[in-house]
């Protein structure tokens, strides 16, 4: 019983991949947070890891979040969690921040698209496309799925060399095979996201929120995130010199001890 109780007041921090990947690529970063003492679940969300759902069968960025909207709901009265981000998995802390705010001790992005409160969600996805066009020579073997008549994919699949050379550049071999390995087909949900009104102010724009730049990152690059930042001010903005893209394989332990600072400085009142 009293194992059960410390259990229950550990602080819970809630990891969020990002677009193609899983669960998995948190492996390093939850091993380093629950020595520290912290509570840690990381989802697979729909279509992604090892859920058993096809991507044909999740249609909108709800349906995609839906993992881990049962985890915040989830929750006990009065119990908080932090969550973590990471590149399209903002969206979705995004989305979970404005359905449960009062359950949310803190939102944390990294590397992350980060929305806004006054434009539709889709905006930060638009203004990093007209930046990045769809073409080979910024997305080298990435393969993009369109439907008829579509002017965004409808689907993406990173390929083996965008990801050594733009997600992964900074990575041990090891992690860029598993990476390559585990991928699957993923979309950004941009005409769902389009047709939304802006995340509330009352439930997003209300949560505490942080930052943390990877400044190797050679796909949102550090000029956009910050970019991000200026758009949506956020009260905390931490940078990690040596991170790519998949920071929690590559610098996992200051990417740690950043979010261990967040989450130690984090409200958890819920009065």
């Amino acid at each position: 019983m009293m194992e059960e109780s410390r259990e229950e007041n550990k602080k819970h921090i809630v990891l969020v991949h990002g677009s193609c990947h899983g669960a998995w690529c948190w492996y390093k970063v939850t091993t380093l947070l629950e020595d520290a003492g912290f509570r840690v679940t990381a989802p697979d969300l729909a279509a992604s890891g090892i859920d058993l759902r096809r991507l044909s069968e999740v249609a909108t960025l709800a349906a995609y979040s839906q993992p881990l909207l049962d985890v915040v709901a989830s929750l006990p009265d009065r119990e908080k969690a932090v969550l973590i981000g990471h590149s399209f998995g903002g969206l979705s802390v995004a989305l979970a921040a404005d359905r449960f705010p009062e359950k949310v001790a803190a939102a944390v992005f990294v590397t992350a698209f980060m929305p806004d409160c006054t434009s539709r969600p889709s905006y930060v996805l638009e203004k990093y496309l007209e930046q990045n066009p769809l073409v080979a020579s910024v997305w080298m073997d990435t393969r993009f799925n369109f439907g008829e008549g579509a002017t965004v994919p409808g689907s993406l699949l990173f390929g083996p060399r965008f990801m050594a050379s733009r997600l992964y550049q900074l990575c041990p071999p090891e992690d860029v095979m598993l990476g390559t390995t585990l991928v699957r087909e993923a979309s950004q949900f941009v005409e769902d996201l389009g047709s939304l009104p802006a995340f509330s102010e009352d439930g997003y724009g209300s949560v505490a929120t942080a930052y943390i730049v990877c400044e190797q990152d050679a796909t949102i690059t550090e000029d956009y995130q910050r970019f991000m930042i200026r758009n949506h001010p956020v009260e905390e903005v931490i940078e990690i010199e040596g991170a790519d893209h998949m920071a929690m394989l590559s610098t996992p332990q200051e990417l740690c001890r950043s979010l261990i600072s967040i989450a130690d400085h984090a409200s958890y009142s819920t009065a």
